[in-house]
């Protein structure tokens, strides 16, 4: 865990790894799901490192971590997103991008609709990759999106219709963002390992199909 500064001079902890090949690597800010700053999502920072990024987990919930659905929830509901984006992430990717060349943000249910946030409210951000994730529309305009965006969401999603986000996708081609969108015949939370609905086929295409996007942008 280290200590990092937010844009207003406040601190914030993340979970930081970096490959052998040092600090000026691509960085990447990976966004939590409701759960916290859990050994899931760490490990997803650790298969990053593997591909030779450096990587920084800020700790939305400041040492909270749950594996009950209702606690999880009321965690999130208590979020301040807006001062999660704009701080918290904003800051994540300010402190890599001292010494990375580019900075993605990647995030999971709630952090994939964070992660659209800091694609419009966090300018340092160079590239935006969101998995079964939105905000709500009046939350952000995200036609006005001008870095490469990608996502990944799923068919049986309850927690974020497919009319939602298909309203999502509509408004990001108003923008002139490079982007691509992917759907799988999945359930929501596909791609984490811990679920009953885990679906390690969606799982695999969904990150061959990121670190692809990532690769093409980030280095």
């Amino acid at each position: 865990m280290i200590s990092f500064n937010r844009p207003d001079g406040q601190s914030c902890q993340g979970y930081y790894v970096e490959p052998a090949n040092g600090n000026t690597a691509p960085g990447i800010v990976v966004i939590q799901e409701w759960w916290g700053l859990n050994d899931q999502i760490k490990g997803v920072a650790d298969q990053l490192v593997q591909q030779g990024y450096r990587v920084l987990v800020p700790d939305l919930y400041k040492g909270e971590v749950t594996v009950e659905a209702a606690e999880a929830e009321h965690l999130m509901n208590d979020l301040d997103f807006g001062d999660a984006a704009t701080q918290n992430i904003r800051g994540a990717v300010q402190h890599l991008k001292a010494s990375s060349p580019k900075v993605a943000v990647l995030g999971y249910c709630m952090g994939g609709a964070l992660t659209v946030l800091a694609a419009v409210y966090a300018p340092e951000t160079d590239v935006a990759i969101s998995w079964y994730g939105v905000p709500p529309a009046e939350a952000a305009d995200v036609s006005t999106i001008a870095i490469p965006f990608q996502g990944h969401f799923a068919e049986q999603d309850v927690f974020f219709p497919p009319d939602a986000v298909k309203a999502f996708e509509a408004q990001l081609k108003q923008g002139s963002a490079p982007h691509e969108t992917y759907w799988y015949d999945a359930h929501h939370a596909f791609g984490n390992e811990n679920n009953d609905i885990y679906d390690p086929e969606a799982t695999k295409l969904a990150w061959e199909r990121s670190l692809t996007f990532l690769a093409t942008h980030l280095t």
